[in-house]
């Protein structure tokens, strides 16, 4: 493997379950969320400057809509949301049926669709999916039967989606048709070994290598997907790493969450800075995230 990459500390945020990190170009800033306690954080990165908004649902997701707002998933709804007005408009919802399932990460495509997929809180095996989102707001199901909807990512020429189900311990790769906005599975890119945690969310660099946050690995880890071979690992001085997104300018610093649940009041002493983000400076760039266009 290359030389360790070095994370530092870029907020202290003690999040409870931290995740879906996310750089904003237009406002130079990232944004990341608190599941349990419903907060989304923004961090400006020319002043340093961290805000916090808090909302009464768990919130799952942030990424950019149209103009300037941002698209959250909160419990199993999905909302448009504007900053400057706190103004919530709800827009999809799913699993009504389903109390105690939730959404989980998500992405959008090239096309502007919205991927998302759900899980139980209860984290029964089988009751989570995932679901494609496009103009006309009604969420289609692509896949069943998961447990817990995880990391995804497309290749530059939009051909492969990489898909996470955390308990898998698996990353699939799967035909993606842009135009169609299907997929069709094609072959499991990597065996994530027992000893390294569970894969949990990710992301995808310019060389087409993926970025995976192993929750209970201790780490980002960047495998190639078409060897399945291990190239590098970002350290982290925290047990629960949750999700990682490439950002700044030039996009070559990466962004990761972690999490302070399933730790003991002693493993929270010997991991201080379990729930806070790091920031780490990457000799590789990663993918401008794509909007929901709806």
């Amino acid at each position: 493997m290359k030389n360790k990459l070095v994370a530092e500390q870029l907020s202290a945020s003690h999040c409870h379950l931290g995740e879906s990190p996310f750089w904003s170009r237009k406002r130079q800033s990232f944004f990341w969320v608190d599941i349990e306690n419903g907060k989304l954080y923004e961090h400006h990165l020319p002043t340093e400057n961290t805000t916090i908004k808090s909302f009464s649902h768990r919130l799952t997701l942030v990424l950019e809509g149209k103009d300037d707002e941002l698209i959250l998933a909160l419990d199993r709804k999905i909302a448009s949301y504007d900053l400057d007005t706190d103004q919530l408009k709800w827009l999809a919802e799913v699993e009504t049926d389903l109390p105690l399932n939730r959404f989980n990460d998500g992405k959008c495509d090239a096309k502007g669709r919205l991927w998302i997929g759900t899980l139980s809180t209860k984290f029964t095996e089988g009751s989570g999916s995932l679901y494609k989102v496009s103009k006309d707001l009604n969420p289609d199901k692509q896949l069943d039967q998961l447990t817990i909807s995880n990391g995804m990512a497309w290749t530059e020429d939009n051909q492969t989606f990489y898909f996470i189900d955390t308990p898998t311990r698996q990353i699939k790769a799967y035909h993606f048709d842009l135009n169609a906005g299907t997929l069709e599975f094609e072959r499991i890119a990597i065996d994530i070994p027992e000893g390294m945690g569970m894969p949990d969310g990710m992301c995808i660099d310019q060389e087409g290598m993926l970025w995976v946050a192993h929750y209970g690995g201790s780490g980002v880890y960047r495998w190639n997907p078409m060897t399945g071979e291990l190239i590098e690992k970002i350290d982290l001085p925290v047990p629960h790493v949750t999700s990682c997104a490439f950002g700044g300018e030039n996009l070559d610093m990466l962004l990761i969450t972690t999490a302070q649940e399933n730790m003991s009041s002693g493993q929270l002493k010997e991991f201080p800075m379990s729930g806070d983000v790091f920031l780490v400076k990457t000799g590789t760039k990663g993918v401008e995230a794509n909007r929901f266009l709806y």
